[in-house]
């Protein structure tokens, strides 16, 4: 008999809830901060800004921010251009991208062209072959 007692929920005090429902609204107003000025993150790509929902003023025209027109085409730079040394390790491989020498194709130490010799034409000929058969089937 003290087993189906036990086992048994005692009834849901409504009072009780209502007071740990009041404790919590009133610990989140504590913390709560109210954000009245907004700004767009400038690392993130966007292309149409609408307007706020509960706007009155649609057709009002706002000048541009001089300060955020620059951060926003800062963002969108190429690291290169933004910083004066790489910033990760993976940016310094072709940091600089300038080539150190100019390239002449005249140049026989460092140009090599292809060159095809009797056995890459004929083996080019069959691979051509070997492909056309393989797509007619």
């Amino acid at each position: 008999m003290a087993d189906k007692k036990a086992k048994e929920k005692d009834p849901i005090d409504i009072v009780h809830q209502n007071a740990i429902h009041v404790e919590t609204i009133l610990k989140e107003k504590r913390c709560q901060k109210l954000y009245t000025k907004f700004s767009i993150n400038p690392y993130k790509k966007l292309h149409v800004l609408t307007d706020k929902p509960m706007s009155t003023n649609t057709d009002e025209q706002m000048e541009a921010d001089p300060t955020f027109l620059r951060i926003i085409h800062g963002a969108h730079l190429e690291p290169t251009k933004k910083y004066t040394y790489p910033m990760t390790e993976s940016q310094e491989i072709g940091w600089i991208s300038t080539p150190l020498i100019v390239s002449d194709r005249s140049d026989r130490r460092l140009n090599f062209p292809r060159q095809n010799s009797e056995i890459t034409k004929y083996m080019d000929a069959a691979w051509r072959l070997k492909e056309q058969t393989q797509n007619l089937r």
